[in-house]
């Protein structure tokens, strides 16, 4: 959305630099802050279970005490043209006390409970007994406003993060970890932007909801239709100004008309 922003910005200001004389060029709305408000404090605790995800913001750091073998579960936005990128830490007090390796795997679905795909990161790791840290992370691909019905493109709407043990000793079920969560947000830019548009985004009908900062993206409008309008009034001003430039002053008061 700050690409948006922008652009409409840049683009304003060509329409005044190439605005004819007498023609006034039209007023933009400037955009309402979105951080009037204070922002949340992050999380300290996590859901049980998809119904109760916990509410992460992106950019916020989430943390939870939990035990090993325990799902814990979070929820954040994405919308159309962004790629999250989800970041987990889990970190065991008592090493000492391990019998084994620990697996851990971070799940990241969406809205219709798909599992998404990482275009890279490392979902699964595994932890010799002895590691006090394991870093997880996963990079989803670009969110689209529109796919076919059969595909398993992610979709605008609620995300949820699923992070658990899945492969430990019977001895170490039960331990005691402390984890962080991360969620960050990066524009995909006008080229992801793909035809159509979903009628609403995915989220829950119940439970806790969260939307991004601003709203929810208007579905026919990215930033494509800003440039092909935004080229298309800038190829109608140059072509006025060219016009005008060439025209000369008519024909001189003392030549007779031609019959």
């Amino acid at each position: 959305m700050r690409t948006l922003r922008t652009f409409a910005a840049a683009l304003a200001a060509c329409a005044a630099l190439f605005a004819l004389p007498g023609t006034a060029a039209a007023d933009t709305p400037s955009p309402t802050a979105s951080g009037d408000a204070e922002e949340a404090p992050a999380p300290t605790e996590a859901g049980t279970s998809f119904r109760t995800a916990t509410v992460v913001r992106p950019g916020q750091r989430a943390t939870a005490q939990g035990s090993t073998g325990d799902y814990l579960y979070w929820q954040f936005p994405a919308d159309a043209g962004e790629r999250p990128t989800v970041r987990a830490t889990v970190k065991r007090p008592d090493t000492k006390a391990g019998h084994g390796a620990h697996t851990w795997r971070l799940e990241v679905y969406d809205g219709l409970r798909r599992r998404q795909a990482c275009r890279f990161g490392s979902d699964t790791t595994t932890a010799s007994a002895d590691a006090a840290t394991v870093e997880l992370s996963c990079a989803l691909r670009t969110v689209r406003a529109w796919a076919e019905p059969a595909a398993n493109d992610p979709l605008p709407g609620t995300y949820y993060v699923r992070l658990t043990v899945v492969g430990a000793p019977a001895d170490d079920l039960g331990e005691s970890v402390d984890t962080s969560l991360e969620v960050t947000t990066a524009d995909a830019g006008g080229a992801a932007d793909a035809d159509g548009a979903l009628g609403a985004p995915l989220v829950p009908a119940s439970g806790p909801q969260v939307e991004p900062d601003g709203g929810w993206a208007s579905g026919w409008w990215s930033s494509r239709l800003l440039w092909t309008t935004g080229g298309a009034v800038l190829a109608a001003l140059a072509g006025i100004w060219g016009y005008r430039l060439t025209r000369g002053n008519g024909r001189p008061g003392h030549v007779p008309p031609v019959a």
